[in-house]
């Protein structure tokens, strides 16, 4: 537990953000899931002293607008979040949502190069999500 908390110390002091608890217990969470959270998904890996809801969404905004943590997708109107240090500013590694077990995992080492649009417009932030059967519900 000490190290993930000594790596969410590093990543708010690369930003140069104060360290507050909420921040620390928000950045902890999401350095031991295997995949994005959602909110909710990162009070309950808190526990009991997890911050309210309004402090966890205000936190989360923030950490994203410093570029520590960003929005990997939205699905059942929830938004998931995760570490950004798997992604460029421009392209996130894909997503991987098994329909089945309903589990998403992180595609890291499969690179997507950037969709070319027509001319006129320009990408933000490109996400790519993919749905299917996971190899361990295939079985």
């Amino acid at each position: 537990m000490i190290p993930m908390k000594n790596k969410a110390i590093e990543l708010l002091e690369s930003a140069s953000l104060r360290r507050t608890q909420p921040r620390l217990a928000i950045l902890t969470a999401l350095l031991k899931a295997h995949a994005p959270l959602t909110q909710n998904q990162i009070a309950e890996t808190i526990g009991g002293s997890a911050p309210n809801k309004t402090t966890i969404y205000r936190n989360l905004t923030h950490l994203v607008e410093k570029g520590l943590i960003h929005e990997a997708f939205q699905d059942h109107r929830s938004q998931y979040y995760e570490l950004a240090h798997n992604c460029g500013k421009l392209s996130c590694h894909p997503h991987f949502t098994c329909i089945r077990c309903e589990q998403t995992h992180c595609m890291t080492r499969t690179h997507v190069h950037p969709v070319k649009l027509p001319e006129g417009y320009k990408i933000q932030r490109q996400q790519i999500r993919i749905e299917g059967i996971c190899p361990k519900c295939a079985d």
